[in-house]
C-alpha cells in the first residue's frame, strides 16, 4: 500500500446529523468531513448491514446502515478524495464475536446455500458501487471474525472451549464463507483490496490459530485487520508483538481497522436526555481503565495515539499500513444509541439502548475537536 491510511470509521455520521450533532474546529462549525480532512484523514470505514430493520419496516439504529446510506456517506468520501475501506457484516446488525447472526432472509438456507448468498450479495453490493461511481479500494468479508460468522454453520472455538461444548469448530464452512466473499469481490472488482478481520488485536494465539486454519482451507487476501481497544485487548506491547510475529509469518499487511481510547470519565448523562433505566452507559468502566497505561484526558488520548501510530510503523517489512479510528463523532445526542428496541429483539439482548461510546470519540460532548486529532494530522510515519 503506498500510503499510509489514517482512516475513520464514521458509519453513525447521517443518524447523528439527523438528530442535530454539530461539529467545530476552534469555535467554527463544520462538515465532520471537511474537518477531518484538515486534520490529515485520507481514508474511511463504512459498514453494511444487509437489512437493518424489522418486519414492520421500523430501523434498527446505530446507524440503521443499509444500502442507501452506505451510499450517501461513501458518495462524500470521494468527493473529498478519501479511499473507503466497505466492512460487510453479513447480518442484519452487529456482528462481532460475541454474535453473528445470521441476515433474516438467509435464516433457513444450508451451508452450501449460505456460501451462494454471500457470494451473490457481496457481488450485488460491488455493482451497486460500480453503478453510483463509488466503488470501495478495500472489502472486509465479514466483521470481528474471530469467533467465526453466519453461526452456528461457521462457527469456531478455541480447544478448551471446543471441548467444554463438546463441539468441533466449523472452519471448513467459514473458510468457504469468508472466501466466497473474497472471491465475489475480486471477480466484480478486479485488484480490489480484500481484508480479513478480527478483534483482540494483543491475541497472537487467536492469530496464529484463525489464519493457521483458515490458509489451509480459504481463497488468498491482501489484509490482515485488527481491532485493539487497551481496555480488553491487552498493552500495546501485546498488540506489537502480535502484529510483528504475524508480518512474518503471513507476509500481508497489516491494518489496525478498529482503534479508540478515552478522553475523560465525565458522565454525557444529560447530553442523552434518557433515563438510567435507558441509557448504555460509558463502556469504560473504572475497573477497565485502571488497568490501561494512559490517563482518560485528552492529553491521556493523543499520547495514546502517539504511540499506537509508532507501533504500527515499526512492524516489520513495513506492513503496518495504518489505522481507523472507530466512530470518532459519536457524540452524544438524544436519539442516537448502540441499538433500538427492534433491534434488540433481533439480537436477543435486553439492551439498553444509549450512547456508549461518547468518551472515546475525536470531539469533545459539544462537538469541539480534540488533541489526539491535530497529533493525527501532524504525524510523520517512518517506515
Amino acid at each position: 500500500m503506498n500510503k499510509f491510511i489514517k482512516g475513520m470509521d464514521i458509519s453513525t455520521l447521517i443518524e447523528l446529523e439527523n438528530c442535530g450533532a454539530k461539529y467545530y474546529d476552534y469555535g467554527k462549525e463544520g462538515d465532520l468531513f471537511d474537518i477531518l480532512k484538515s486534520y490529515g484523514t485520507n481514508a474511511v470505514r463504512i459498514r453494511l448491514w444487509n437489512n437493518p430493520y424489522d418486519a414492520q419496516g421500523r430501523p434498527y439504529g446505530a446507524g440503521t446502515n443499509d444500502t442507501s446510506t452506505m451510499l450517501k456517506l461513501a458518495r462524500r468520501a470521494k468527493a473529498h478524495g478519501m479511499d473507503i475501506l466497505l466492512d460487510l457484516h453479513y447480518s442484519d446488525f452487529w456482528a462481532d464475536p460475541g454474535k453473528q447472526f445470521k441476515p433474516k432472509a438467509w435464516e433457513n438456507m444450508d451451508v452450501s446455500q449460505l456460501e451462494q448468498a454471500v457470494y451473490n450479495y457481496t457481488t450485488e453490493v460491488m455493482d451497486i458501487c460500480k453503478e453510483n461511481g463509488c466503488l470501495p479500494d478495500m472489502v472486509q468479508t465479514g466483521n470481528e471474525l474471530s469467533n467465526g460468522m453466519l453461526w452456528p454453520d461457521g462457527q469456531i472455538f478455541d480447544d478448551k472451549t471446543a471441548a467444554s461444548l463438546g463441539r468441533t469448530p466449523e472452519y471448513d464452512n467459514l473458510a468457504c464463507f469468508t472466501s466466497a466473499g473474497i472471491r465475489a469481490a475480486k471477480t466484480a472488482v478486479p485488484g480490489i483490496k480484500t481484508m480479513i478481520h478480527l478483534d483482540n488485536g494483543g491475541n497472537n494465539e487467536l492469530y496464529r490459530r484463525w489464519f493457521d486454519n483458515y490458509i489451509k482451507r480459504g481463497e488468498d487476501f491482501d489484509i490482515i485487520g485488527l481491532s485493539y481497544y487497551p481496555f480488553w485487548h491487552g498493552t500495546l506491547d501485546d498488540l506489537s508483538a502480535n502484529m510483528a510475529d504475524i508480518a512474518k509469518r503471513y507476509g500481508k499487511e497489516l491494518i489496525v481497522a478498529e482503534v479508540s481510547m478515552g478522553f475523560t470519565m465525565e458522565d454525557y448523562k444529560d447530553y442523552e436526555k434518557l433515563d438510567d433505566k435507558e441509557r448504555k452507559g460509558m463502556a469504560t468502566r473504572q475497573e477497565l481503565v485502571d488497568k490501561i497505561e494512559y490517563p482518560m484526558t485528552k492529553e491521556g488520548q493523543a499520547g495514546f495515539m502517539k504511540d499506537l501510530l509508532d507501533r504500527i510503523c515499526k512492524v516489520p517489512g513495513g506492513l503496518g499500513a495504518g489505522f481507523f479510528y472507530w466512530e470518532p463523532g459519536w457524540i452524544p445526542v438524544q436519539g442516537s444509541g448502540w441499538a433500538t428496541k427492534e433491534s434488540l429483539e433481533y439480537i436477543k439482548d435486553p439492551g439498553p439502548c444509549g450512547n456508549e461510546w461518547a468518551n472515546q470519540a475525536l470531539f469533545d460532548y459539544n462537538g469541539n475537536v480534540l488533541p489526539a486529532l491535530k497529533l493525527i494530522r501532524d504525524y510523520k510515519p517512518v517506515r
